[in-house]
């Protein structure tokens, strides 16, 4: 196993076939591995940034940005809370996904597969995956104390690929890209990230409030 100091020594950007390249790898995959195989539930503030391809070919901006809190506990829960621009929830137990828009007095209900902004992308925040098994990883830029990967997976998904910036320091992860199978790309910037926070499994339930179209999507 690489040390995270052997990577640090590196700075500067790394090229994706360079040896330099291979350890800014091995050194990030090992400690985001390993920092999220040690937890068991994480919360943190967030900033989404989704960028249409649509949108932008209509030369409209093709742009937006979200705010909020999200909870993540193993095994598979979350709670992604959406305070900017317009409220909305977005909740799973693990089996069941539910996206509520209170202003449309609407809830979508559905099973869990690939999940909200891909479950299997962010399998390995609750270390629940395993990098080096699931995707095919590179080096997009290192510098001394940060690491960005770029992650394809090895299988057929519901995304093209993932980008990961982490802090080596700490294998925490500071934002996550996707990239989806048409172009489209949603960034989730991380902030005052929180472990082992024991949240109680009523947060990732929910239940319609009276008056509260549900619409069931696919719920095996």
């Amino acid at each position: 196993m690489l040390a995270v100091s052997a990577f640090l020594a590196i700075g500067g950007a790394a090229a994706n076939d360079t040896p330099d390249s291979k350890v800014c790898v091995d050194a990030a995959i090992d400690a985001i591995q390993k920092r999220y195989e040690s937890v068991s539930d994480l919360r943190a503030a967030f900033v989404q940034t989704a960028r249409s391809v649509v949108l932008s070919g209509q030369g409209r901006s093709g742009a937006s940005t979200s705010s909020g809190t999200v909870v993540f506990a193993k095994p598979g829960k979350m709670r992604w809370s959406y305070e900017q621009p317009e409220p909305s929830l977005v909740v799973s137990d693990g089996a069941v996904l539910w996206i509520y828009d209170p202003v449309h007095a609407e809830a979508q209900r559905t099973s869990v597969t690939e999940g909200y902004l891909s479950g299997a992308a962010i399998q390995f925040l609750l270390g629940e995956g395993d990098m080096r098994r699931d995707f095919r990883i590179t080096a997009v830029a290192c510098t001394p104390g940060t690491g960005e990967l770029e992650l394809v997976p090895r299988v057929d998904a519901g995304y093209e690929k993932l980008r990961v910036l982490a802090d080596l320091a700490s294998g925490e992860l500071r934002r996550t890209t996707i990239y989806d199978l048409l172009g489209n790309v949603t960034e989730v910037e991380f902030r005052d990230v929180r472990a082992n926070q024991k949240p109680a499994d009523s947060v990732f339930r929910f239940e319609p409030p009276d008056g509260v179209e549900v619409i069931d999507l696919d719920v095996r």
